[in-house]
């Protein structure tokens, strides 16, 4: 358990799927995906740029982060790569929440991203992968061996508890749970706030995001969309939530970064008064 609210503050890698894109991101998520991965992948400017981006994390005042595949991938990340990054990371005194994104659909591919959340010291990765459905003994074992869970995001075909609670089932043991994204709930008409009650018993991570409006995802700072964020965040706490909150907020045509400095701190607000 996390005595200080501000070592429960995450922030979400993921924000900036749009920077590599100018912030003119009009191909949907994938451009930004790749234009990300193409960004960070060369091992000659790695270091460079993801220091860059821990010193901008840094400079929000976050000391954890979830650190998005397209910015250190399983798929191309070599051991160079992680040495580096880990060497960093302890530099700027940050510490991995979480992975998040898609962890591959073979077993090959899942084991790839279990040994790179064990070398970065990362306990979760928060998204999905091929292999649950395909072979889910096989998800299990990998997940215990290297020690880390799977927190299933609700996107993009979960759209309700049931939904989730599906392919968690019996939990893996307690290695398979999920990571309540809030913007998503309300994105397909689901009150987050429920969510949060049905899925407390297997809630492992959260992804705490607003978006303007059910049907469409156009994420916004806390308040101004459709989420009851403070009740949300509230409804976790009164359970007995005591994990990190992933700040999360992904616009494709501007810059997040004053919008997640404001929504660190309001956070930071609602769980010291809470």
């Amino acid at each position: 358990m996390e005595e200080d609210p501000q070592k429960r503050l995450s922030f979400m890698g993921a924000n900036y799927v749009a920077r590599q894109v100018g912030y003119h991101m009009t191909q949907g998520w994938g451009e930004g995906d790749s234009a990300t991965n193409a960004y960070f992948s060369s091992l000659e400017t790695f270091g460079q740029r993801f220091e860059e981006l821990l010193l901008d994390i840094r400079g929000m005042g976050f000391s954890l982060m979830d650190l998005w595949m397209a910015q250190l991938n399983w798929s191309w990340a070599t051991p160079e790569h992680i040495s580096i990054a880990r060497d960093l990371l302890q530099r700027h005194d940050i510490r991995i929440a979480s992975l998040a994104g898609y962890f591959g659909s073979t077993r090959a591919e899942f084991e790839s991203a279990c040994q790179l959340a064990q070398s970065l010291n990362a306990s979760i990765l928060g998204g999905s992968t091929g292999l649950l459905a395909s072979d889910r003994p096989a998800t299990v074992a990998l997940l215990k061996e290297y020690n880390v869970r799977l927190a299933i995001e609700n996107h993009p075909a979960e759209k309700t508890a049931q939904d989730t609670l599906t392919l968690i089932g019996d939990g893996g043991d307690g290695f398979i749970g999920t990571a309540l994204d809030t913007g998503w709930y309300a994105t397909n008409g689901y009150d987050a706030v429920r969510a949060a009650e049905e899925l407390y018993p297997h809630l492992f991570y959260v992804h705490l995001k607003d978006v303007l409006a059910p049907g469409a995802h156009d994420t916004c700072r806390y308040g101004r969309g459709c989420v009851d964020i403070v009740r949300c965040v509230e409804t976790l706490e009164r359970l007995g939530y005591r994990g990190a909150y992933s700040i999360e907020h992904e616009p494709e045509h501007f810059d997040p970064t004053e919008d997640c400095i404001a929504m660190r701190e309001m956070l930071l607000k609602w769980l010291t008064e809470g």
